[in-house]
């Protein structure tokens, strides 16, 4: 005889590790000394550059590297690791003169995932 089965709606699953989203909050808390005012501050001010950041890599202008490195520090930061990888391996691809397009596009998937992110966080504060 078969048993019944019962549908359980889905639920996420907390995240295996601390800092295993897309910013690492204990690390930006560390970073800004646990004031909430300069956390909401710093991720403000990320988030807008980062946009603006990636507007302008998308036009690979000469100074890409630089940007890159840029957006690389301001994420490191912040403990936006995710970003922070995904542009060292485009500053890496800007070095060898290799075609960036993939690599661009890995950043700006790991860019919009920290500003989700860092949107969550600002509208609940």
């Amino acid at each position: 005889m078969p048993l019944p089965l019962e549908r359980i709606e889905w639920m996420p699953s907390p995240p295996l590790a601390p800092g295993a989203g897309p910013i690492d909050f204990d690390h930006l808390q560390r970073m800004t000394l646990g004031d909430a005012g300069i956390e909401q501050e710093v991720l403000t001010m990320f988030s807008a550059q980062s946009l603006q950041l990636m507007h302008t890599l998308a036009a690979i202008p000469a100074d890409a590297g630089a940007l890159t490195h840029t957006l690389k520090g301001s994420a490191r930061a912040i403990g936006a690791f995710a970003v922070a990888d995904a542009a060292a391996r485009l500053e890496a691809v800007i070095a060898r003169g290799s075609d960036i397009s993939t690599a661009l596009a890995e950043l700006g998937e790991a860019v919009t995932q920290a500003r989700e992110a860092i949107e969550a966080v600002l509208r609940r504060s």
